[in-house]
Formats: structure tokens, C-alpha cells, sequence
């Protein structure tokens, strides 16, 4: 609408600059009149343009503004996104070194019961009596077989681990009582404070 109303004041002007100047009237007070008829006519052509300029460039600032807004928009969303993306490939790889160090944790505990193992089979191997508990008391009585150190120690530490709220393990026919007395005795193990058939690693720091 602007251009049209620029190319027709254009076309009028140029109109003006080729027309030949008429001899209207050599009477000032008309030619007065006459030019200040013109002069209003094209006040009001500019105001017009005037008007519909400004009113577009509002319309340009509005669009400008909801353009500048929605890029902020998408720029917080971008920001937002990568601090999540950054924030989840820092899960994935503290969760990734945690499992790395619970395998190798797992492979070092394996190595340390094996060792313990060998070190206890040989050193506190269990009684030559066939590996009773007791002797039988009647042919209808059958004995416990032992377990030997080594398999007493794996029962307290798996249970401590598994279980660290509730570490104690029930002592029965099968545990050799020398053998509870030493890790008692030399604070490897302790009772429960209520219960003496039940006991616990010692929870070493």
C-alpha cells in the first residue's frame, strides 16, 4: 500500500514537471486560494504516507520483538539441553567408572579369599577326628560335618557385605568352637551383645 501511494505521488509529480503552466488567473487572491488548495491536498497525501509508514514500522518493531523473544527462547531451550546432555554423560561416565571399580574390587576380594584360603588350610586346618562335630551318641544320631576356618571367615565377610545393617551370622553345630574362640579372642569377630549363639566381623576402619 505504501509503494502504491509513493508511485502515485511519483506519477503526479511527474505529471506537474510536464505539464505546460497554464495562466490560471493574474489575480493574487486566486492564485492564494488555488495554491494553497494545492498545498493542502498534498499535506494530506504525506500524512497518509506518514501514517502507513509508522503504522508498518510498528507492525516491524512487534515482529522484531517476537523474534528476538523466541530466539531467546530457543537459545535457554539449547542451553538448558546441553547442560542435561553434559550433566548425563557425566552420570553415565561416574556410573561407568563405578562399575569398573566394584569389578575390580570384586576380582581383589576373590584374590584375597584365595590367598586367606590357602593360608588357613595350611596353618589352622581342621581337627583329625573325621571332621565331627561330636561323636555319635547312638547309631540314630548322626554328626555335623565341619567347616573350616576359611569358610567361617567367607560367611562373615559375604554377610557383612551383603547385609552391613544385619551382619550376624548364627553359629551352629558346624563351626569348630576353637575356632570361634580364636576369632573371637584376637577381635577378628564379636557376639552379639544379646545373643551368644550369633556373631559378627568386626567392622574394620
Amino acid at each position: 500500500l505504501t509503494m502504491m501511494q509513493m508511485k502515485a505521488l511519483t506519477a503526479e509529480h511527474n505529471q506537474w514537471q510536464n505539464r505546460s503552466p497554464e495562466i490560471i488567473s493574474t489575480n493574487p487572491d486566486v492564485l492564494v486560494s488555488l495554491g494553497k488548495e494545492e498545498l493542502q491536498k498534498v499535506k494530506n497525501h504525506l500524512e497518509m504516507v506518514l501514517s502507513t509508514v509508522q503504522s508498518k514500522n510498528k507492525q516491524l518493531e512487534e515482529d522484531l520483538k517476537r523474534e528476538q523473544q523466541w530466539h531467546e527462547e530457543q537459545e535457554q531451550l539449547l542451553y538448558a539441553f546441553n547442560g542435561t546432555e553434559e550433566k548425563a554423560n557425566l552420570n553415565i561416565r561416574a556410573f561407568n567408572e563405578l562399575q569398573n571399580k566394584m569389578l575390580q574390587l570384586k576380582i581383589y576380594k576373590e584374590e584375597l579369599l584365595n590367598a586367606l584360603g590357602g593360608f588357613l588350610a595350611e596353618h589352622f586346618p581342621l581337627p583329625e577326628n573325621g571332621g565331627s562335630a561330636k561323636e555319635k551318641a547312638s547309631s540314630e544320631e548322626p554328626s555335623v560335618e565341619l567347616i573350616t576356618l576359611h569358610e567361617i571367615l567367607e560367611m562373615l565377610i559375604n554377610k557383612l557385605m551383603s547385609t552391613p545393617h544385619e551382619p550376624y551370622v548364627k553359629i551352629n553345630d558346624s563351626f569348630w568352637p576353637p575356632y570361634i574362640e580364636l576369632l573371637l579372642r584376637y577381635g577378628i569377630a564379636l557376639r552379639h551383645p544379646e545373643d551368644t549363639k550369633r556373631m559378627r566381623l568386626e567392622a574394620f576402619h
